[in-house]
């Protein structure tokens, strides 16, 4: 299941405290996706890590109360308040990375939604994610009990998906266009290699902030390298290097530039196309959408076609224009 429709159901499970677990490859955003659901949500966010915790830790600590001659235990402080009337999501992150003894602990919790004397507020619901036993991870098998005790989706990785993230997170207009011209290397995991490094949301991010820092030119291809490994690395250079040959944007956008003649090179088109919509983002200026879509109404229909859904993808009104009706009656047909 993509990420999107993953954020959508788990939204809706949350509100209902049904316990939610999330498998899926590393690196695929698996994490980001719950941390976003509660920014959203407005809700409070535990990250707990079951993998460094001992079977104990969850059930806390006993200590002897002197006023009832009984021995109690101390919650832990790293779980909400029992007391408290806040919302929040408990995420119980790589859970199945913890060993058996230390999953076993966190049976009652949830399920019941209470480990010893501890219960978990009304407002706070668990979700939980790893890595699936085919990625090679550190993982242990989940036993039955605890997996039927989650309602469980396996996340993939979807292009357009990370795009709309991409977009809405400032990820350089070359790594955009680079993966929307080959998406095959967003991700690009293989549990059978024994690679360090290998492409995906998350190393894109890191290639993210490795081109926007000073480095060398020539230790550019190593350092990418290290993130998204050589193909990747390889491939964005290459690719980026025809983005020097692209003509002003700017100038598309006072319109000055109506058509360009290289308008049949696939690889300038596509990072044309998002450069536009990145330009047009800084600048948050509508007067250009007229200079825009005339612009598109001379290049090839499926870059027109992309252009128009990733200014609509960031929420840019294209259809207010007073070139919208010429661009409808050329392109209408080929839209879906």
């Amino acid at each position: 299941m993509k990420a999107s429709n993953i954020t959508n159901i788990v939204s809706k499970l949350i509100k209902e405290r049904l316990p939610v677990f999330i498998w899926g490859a590393p690196g695929i955003g698996k994490s980001s996706i719950v941390k976003s659901i509660a920014k959203d949500m407005n809700l409070e966010f535990i990250d707990l890590r079951l993998a460094l915790l001992d079977p104990t830790d969850l059930k806390g600590i006993p200590f002897f109360d002197s006023k009832t001659n009984q021995g109690v235990w101390a919650k832990p402080s790293f779980l909400p308040d029992s007391s408290s009337k806040r919302k929040g999501i408990l995420f119980l992150d790589e859970i199945n990375s913890a060993p058996p003894a230390v999953q076993a602990s966190a049976y009652q919790l949830v399920l019941d939604r209470k480990v010893g004397e501890y219960t978990l507020p009304d407002g706070w619901s668990i979700v939980s994610a790893g890595n699936r036993e085919s990625d090679r991870g550190v993982v242990y098998r989940m036993p039955p009990p605890l997996a039927n005790r989650f309602v469980h989706f396996e996340m993939e990785v979807d292009f357009d998906d990370w795009k709309t993230w991409a977009y809405q997170n400032g990820i350089d207009s070359s790594i955009i266009s680079f993966l929307q011209y080959d998406n095959s290397m967003l991700f690009n995991f293989d549990a059978s290699s024994n690679q360090k490094s290998f492409a995906t949301p998350r190393s894109w991010e890191f290639a993210n902030t490795i081109v926007k820092q000073d480095i060398d030119k020539n230790l550019l291809l190593e350092t990418l390298s290290g993130a998204v490994g050589e193909d990747g690395a390889v491939g964005y250079l290459s690719f980026k290097k025809v983005m020097n040959t692209l003509p002003n944007i700017n100038k598309i956008l006072n319109g000055t530039i109506k058509e360009i003649e290289n308008s049949d090179d696939i690889k300038v088109m596509v990072a044309l196309s998002i450069g536009i919509v990145n330009a047009i983002k800084l600048s948050n200026n509508s007067d250009y959408i007229d200079n825009i879509l005339e612009f598109s109404l001379n290049i090839p229909s499926e870059f027109a076609i992309m252009l128009i859904k990733d200014l609509e993808l960031n929420s840019i009104n294209v259809e207010g224009s007073k070139i919208w009706s010429r661009w409808v009656d050329k392109f209408a047909y080929l839209l879906v």
